[in-house]
C-alpha cells in the first residue's frame, strides 16, 4: 500500500460558533486541506492547500487530531492530520472551480454530521491540543 499524508485546517470562528468548510467536487464536504507533497512539511502543505482551496492565508496553532484509514481500492494507507488554524488575512473565495464547488461557514452541529470520522464531535476536537514540531 502507498502511504498518503493528508492535512486539514479546522478554522473556527468562536464568535459565530462556526467552522469553515469546503465542498469538494466528487467527495463532498470537508475541512480545507489536502495531500502533502514530497519535500513539504505538514505545516507548509496545510498553508498551501488552504490558500489553493480558499484564497486565505492561515497560521497553524497545533494538532487537533490524527485519523488513519486503509483504502483498499486505491491501495492507500492514509494519515489525516487535523490542525487548528487561524486566518491571517484574505477573503475566502473559490480558487479552483474544478475542485471546489462551495465554501461555507457552518455551525458545529452541521459540521459534525458532515464529518462523522471525528466520533466525539468538533466540540471535543476544539478542546484537544498536541504540539507539532518540524525537526530539521
Amino acid at each position: 500500500m502507498q502511504r498518503v499524508d493528508v492535512v486539514y485546517a479546522l478554522i473556527y470562528d468562536k464568535d459565530r460558533e462556526q467552522i469553515l468548510m469546503v465542498n469538494n467536487h466528487g467527495s463532498g464536504w470537508s475541512l480545507p486541506g489536502g495531500a502533502v507533497e514530497i519535500g513539504e512539511t505538514l505545516e507548509q502543505a496545510l498553508i498551501r492547500e488552504v490558500k489553493e482551496e480558499t484564497g486565505l492565508t492561515v497560521e497553524i496553532e497545533h494538532v487537533l487530531a490524527i485519523n488513519e484509514a486503509f483504502f483498499q481500492k486505491k491501495a492507500q494507507h492514509a494519515l489525516f492530520i487535523t490542525f487548528k488554524a487561524n486566518i491571517l488575512h484574505g477573503e475566502y473565495q473559490i480558487q479552483h472551480k474544478e475542485e471546489i464547488l462551495e465554501i461555507k461557514w457552518m455551525d458545529v452541529q452541521t459540521a459534525n454530521t458532515l464529518m462523522p470520522y471525528h466520533s466525539k464531535g468538533i466540540e471535543k476536537l476544539l478542546q484537544s491540543s498536541c504540539t507539532y514540531t518540524f525537526q530539521s
